[in-house]
């Protein structure tokens, strides 16, 4: 994470290209302690700068041995920091430490039963002798370092785990931050608190704290501006920072068209009443649909939106010059619901790749005009809920699925117009009704609604021939967004949302559901 977000020390996640580095970050949380991730390439320097209280190594895509994989500082290792390798990391530190690593040609990959031995020592202990481990290995820790003991083994890899108590080092072959091994909270969980000795005091109540007192040094007795959209982020960021300054906080919401059923009357009515926020909305339908007009590709889709939301706040800060000067204090900060997956999504995380630009991250204007205030930037979803029940948000705003700053725009496949986007409108808020009505809200992350609209299908409505549009269903299920798998949906529900879109919204008449896990796919369609 690029920007430390709490005075407490963190536990370092070491990343050297896992896929998962993110998840054994938040796993960390869950267990209570404050986490940060930095790239492989930190030296040692970097690494006690930050004054650690853990290290966790992570996974990665490489062997040891090829040409140009990722290493590690030899003397990070030497810094007496208590450390836990993982599958990768597991076998960078064997083989710093003088274990030996071997590509014996026996691969491991998923689920794989594991011998625990002896007692399991620290790490392993109070856990049953054989387990199910998820792994993803070729290369093998065939001997351990001089002074570690064997934790435990698989047939495969004589050496799945090792742990030195004296210097507290361990290691894992195996994947602990995924549900698919059994006990691997649990290896975390000891890791932290019995091996390490770290207390679980990281939470929600803290985080609150720890935020206003860096929101009021940042902003002293400036103005500032927050980008509201009634999503759940730029909700709980906006509470936030008018929790630190009060009324030196001016939200604006801005009405683009892209909107969903409602969302603008729960913005103006249900958050206004709940916060005491100060709110500016601005009309830019018009505005909008004019720069969107002709233009299909979904990433300058998302560029010409994120330039159009500045350019309405800087509307916005040319209207306040007024009111701000008579007050002695210019409108220097914007606020936005920036989290991490959007930050690692849009190549600002380590060793990502730019998947998508994010409104509020990868599509700003290079010339933007505002100092950015981002409070939730290191914090994945389930966190920012929690903060927001803790700020006193209502519940419907907390826990309303995830929805994107670019909003149905870039649920349109293709040209954004207005008739388009009353059809998806419609579409989508039938959808969101039967899924209450099923009470599936808490059971599935979000279910986009996407109009396929340079597509057509011929259908058969009121007995006569009809050349309509395809709408598909993309409910998935997940914890953060990094990954996720598509939700199983009872039939009766698909049948009733599909009977219901195919009946009653004009130009419909296929309805489709998308059953693709991300990755390889992503949870939104562009």
């Amino acid at each position: 994470m690029t920007d430390t977000q709490t005075d407490q020390r963190p536990v370092l996640v070491v990343d050297f290209g896992a896929q998962y580095a993110q998840l054994i970050a938040r796993r960390v949380r869950e267990a209570g302690v404050y986490s940060e991730i930095v790239p492989h390439t930190a030296t040692a320097a970097d690494v006690a700068a930050k004054q650690p209280v853990a290290l966790i190594l992570s996974g990665g895509p490489s062997s040891v041995y090829e040409d140009g994989a990722p290493s590690l500082d030899p003397g990070i290792l030497q810094l007496g920091i208590p450390t836990l390798g993982i599958c990768y990391g597991f076998q960078v530190m064997a083989q710093q430490l003088g274990g030996t690593v071997a590509n014996t040609g026996l691969r491991e990959y998923g689920a794989t039963d594991a011998t625990v031995a002896g007692d399991g020592g620290v790490l392993l202990g109070g856990q049953p002798a054989e387990q199910n481990v998820w792994m993803s290995h070729g290369d093998q820790v065939s001997a351990a370092p001089a002074g570690f003991d064997v934790l435990a083994s698989t047939a495969a890899t004589p050496v799945a785990a090792f742990g030195n108590a004296e210097k507290c080092f361990y290691g894992v072959q195996w994947h602990p931050e995924v549900k698919h091994s059994d006990y691997g909270q649990d290896v975390l969980v000891n890791f932290l608190h019995k091996a390490a000795g770290l207390a679980a005091d990281w939470n929600s109540g803290n985080v609150i704290a720890e935020q206003v007192a860096k929101i009021r040094a940042q902003v002293g007795t400036g103005r500032v501006l927050s980008a509201l959209s009634g999503g759940v982020d730029s909700a709980v960021s906006t509470a936030l920072v008018h929790e630190a300054v009060g009324d030196q906080l001016v939200a604006v919401f801005v009405d683009h068209g892209l909107l969903r059923k409602g969302e603008r009357e729960q913005v103006e009515n249900d958050y206004v009443a709940s916060t005491g926020v100060r709110l500016i909305t601005v009309d830019a339908r018009e505005t909008f649909l004019n720069a969107l007009a002709g233009v299909s590709d979904p990433e300058q889709k998302r560029k010409i939106i994120g330039r159009e939301f500045i350019r309405a706040f800087e509307k916005v800060q040319a209207d306040l010059v007024a009111e701000a000067a008579a007050q002695g204090e210019p409108i220097r900060f914007l606020v936005q619901g920036t989290l991490y997956p959007d930050v690692v999504e849009s190549g600002g995380g380590t060793g990502t790749a730019n998947i998508k630009s994010h409104h509020n991250v990868g599509g700003l204007p290079e010339d933007l005009q505002f100092e950015l205030v981002e409070p939730l930037r290191t914090l994945f979803k389930d966190e920012v809920r929690a903060i927001g029940r803790e700020l006193g948000l209502p519940e419907a705003i907390v826990a309303r699925q995830p929805f994107p700053g670019p909003g149905l725009g870039i649920r349109i496949v293709g040209e954004v117009t207005a008739d388009r986007l009353e059809i998806l409108r419609d579409a989508d808020a039938i959808a969101r009704e039967e899924l209450t009505r099923a009470g599936l809200d808490g059971e599935i992350w979000q279910c986009p609604v996407v109009l396929l609209a340079d597509v057509r299908s011929v259908g058969v409505q009121g007995d006569g021939r009809t050349y309509g549009h395809p709408i598909v269903l993309r409910p998935v299920s997940s914890e953060d967004a990094m990954t996720a798998d598509w939700s199983r949906l009872p039939y009766d529900v698909l049948s009733k949302i599909s009977n219901r879109i195919t009946n009653e919204v004009r130009e419909i008449n296929r309805v489709v559901l998308d059953v693709t896990s991300k990755p390889p796919g992503t949870i939104e369609w562009e």
